[in-house]
This record gives C-alpha cells, structure tokens and sequence, in this order.
C-alpha cells in the first residue's frame, strides 16, 4: 500500500486512474499539472493513509469534480474550487475534516482530491467508492450501503459555494446537484458526502489509489521496453482485450450536463477466427463508456470497466477525445466486488443505464 505521494508518483497514478476511468472522470493531464504544482509549492509529500486507520468517530468527506468533461477540459478552473468547498462544509458543521476521500478513482477525479488534500494540510485515504468512475452521483458505494448524501456541497470557479443542509435521496442530491452545476457553467467541485470514519470503513472499496499507480507503473514499464501495453493492462486487472482496431465513427454531444453518444470500432487484425476481420465493435457511453456491442453480442457491460487506451502506448482515450482513426485496444475488466451486489446492480448495472439486458460479469474482480 502507498503511504505518500510525491512527483515521482504522479504520473503513474494519472496513467493508472486514466485507465479506470472506462473514459470519463475528466482530464488527468489538467489534474496532473495542479497536483504537480501543487507538491512543488509545499515543498512535502502529500501523506496516505489506509481506511482502517480513520477513527471511527472521524469526520471525512468524499471530494471531485461534477459535470461534462467535454466542458471541464475546455473550461479551465483555478484549482481550489474543492478546497473552498470543504472549508465551507466545515464551517457549517463547526468541526473539522480527519481526511479527503476521492470520490471516484477514474480519471482526473483521482487527482484533483489529492490536490485539495495538499491545500488543506489533510492526509487522503487509499481508497474510494467507485473502483472507477460513473457520471451520476447515486452510483457509489456510498450511496449503496446506506451513508446520507446531505449536507453536501458545491462550488464553481467564481467563488459560489451552494451548501445543501438537508436531501431526501442520493438521486434527489443527482438532479439537484447537476441542475446547478449547469447553471455553473457545466462544471463544479463537489463534497459528497460527509461520514464518520466508522462510514467510511463499512463503505468504500479499499486500495484503489494503490492500483492506479500500479497499473501505471506497468504501463511505463512497457514504455520503456517498447512493448504494446494492452495485454500487460488487461493480465494486471484479471480483464482482457475485447477488442482491437481503429475508430471509424464518432457520436457525442453534450446533453444535461453529460457527454452522451457511441462509437464505432473497425477490428484490423485477426482477432481469431478469420471471419472476425473486418467486424465492427460499438460502444455506447454517458461520460463512461458503459456496453461494447459486437454485433448482437454484449462483450462486456457497466459495472465492469470498459476502457479504450492507444495501442501504441496504452494511454487511456477519455470519451471527449475519441476522433476517427486512432488506433486502440478495448479492454474489458471486472469490477470491484462490492459493485456487484443484488443492491448494487440495481443502481449501476446494465438497466439503470436502460439496457434491457442482464449483467454477466466477467470472472474475477478488479481487486
């Protein structure tokens, strides 16, 4: 497990969390670039420490971003919108945070509460709710098993902070939450939720900051020995390649605070039997890629990860920048067991997204 995070480790983790993201949780290279910032400016490291070690009467809080990538890549913010946030969440509670949690370890949002934590003075526990990244707020571990989602918070670039004292459900904190964070501007930081550390250890799946700096490491591994990192990725997450070729079609829009649309995949090589050539594989996504289609066949869908990275150096293809004719590998990889679950399949699997089909999950888990 980590204990810290320097610069030496930055780019392995936003390798790693690019990858778990299945396409969204915003950029990693913006994120990367505050965090980097960030440790130079502190002149320390930025501590980690496990879940099990939060004291069960802690207070901590859940932290990222909230809105469309395909806005928050181009709408470029200051960098301590979280760290407002949660001073403001602590003012109205009138205690103080033990620890940051990251919300969802796909993407930028891995990053950008390493970066609040830093600002804070706050250590960040390995960990988070997701095991990837989802666009909607119900969609964590947290929300599953039962933690409350208010008070949360909201805050945008200009200095706006929203406190919610009171919600009725998570899905209810969802509308509300991506209504205003439209009338941001399309994206906002957000403190969701706040729980004791008894909470927190009942909830969050556990090491994920870990694994996104393995499974970067893995992939500059390859880099350096001039290897295709795909295979390597896919063995180090018990998933596998669904898929390879180059991207010949693109749909996307930004849609209620989402970047909603699918994609077409032309297979180019063999992918074993020779009538396999040529076929086309289909990705529907809403910020995360969530079904691979090939044909009439579902090859994997949510919760499962679905990531599509370069063939030439295993970088993970956010959903904003999917274009025609890049060359990528499609990786299938189990989820985390805990979102697996009768109770949890019902807020994250295929039909919550309304797919009419049933969740059948690759072997293994993620972790």
């Amino acid at each position: 497990m980590m204990r810290q995070v320097t610069l030496n480790d930055t780019e392995a983790i936003a390798i790693g969390a690019g990858i778990l993201g299945t396409g969204g949780g915003g950029s990693t290279y913006l994120n990367r670039l505050r965090l980097d910032n960030e440790l130079r400016r502190s002149g320390k490291s930025l501590p980690i420490i496990r879940a099990d070690d939060v004291p069960d009467d802690a207070l901590v809080c859940a932290v990222g971003g909230m809105g469309a990538p395909t806005v928050s890549n181009e709408k470029l913010q200051e960098g301590r919108e979280i760290m407002r946030a949660v001073r403001a969440m602590e003012a109205h509670l009138r205690q103080p945070m033990h620890a940051i949690i990251i919300g969802e370890i796909g993407g930028g949002n891995a990053l950008g509460p390493l970066v609040a934590a830093l600002q804070l003075g706050l250590p960040a526990v390995d960990g988070d709710s997701m095991g990837r990244a989802f666009p909607e707020l119900q969609m964590d571990t947290f929300m599953i098993y039962g933690v409350a989602p208010s008070p949360f918070a909201l805050a945008d670039t200009h200095g706006n902070i929203a406190i919610f004292p009171r919600i009725g459900s998570a899905k209810q904190a969802e509308d509300f939450a991506r209504s205003l964070t439209i009338e941001m501007g399309g994206s906002a930081a957000l403190v969701m939720p706040v729980m004791s550390g008894a909470e927190l250890k009942r909830t969050i799946i556990r090491d994920t900051l870990s694994l996104a700096k393995r499974i970067g490491q893995a992939v500059l591994d390859c880099r350096a020995r001039s290897m295709e990192p795909a295979a390597t990725i896919a063995k180090l997450c018990h998933g596998r390649i669904l898929f390879t070729g180059k991207i010949i079609d693109v749909e996307r829009r930004t849609v209620q605070g989402f970047a909603r649309g699918k994609l077409k995949i032309s297979a180019f090589t063999p992918l074993g039997p020779p009538n396999e050539l040529g076929r086309s594989l289909e990705i529907e996504f809403q910020n995360e890629n969530l079904i691979a289609w090939l044909g009439d066949e579902v090859l994997c869908a949510v919760p499962d990860l679905i990531t599509i990275v370069s063939l030439d150096d295993g970088e993970a293809i956010g959903t904003e920048s999917l274009r025609y004719g890049l060359r990528v590998a499609v990786l299938g990889m189990p989820a985390p067991k805990e979102l697996k679950t009768p109770a949890a399949l019902a807020v994250v699997g295929p039909r919550a997204f309304g797919y009419d089909v049933d969740f059948q999950p690759l072997p293994g888990d993620l972790l």
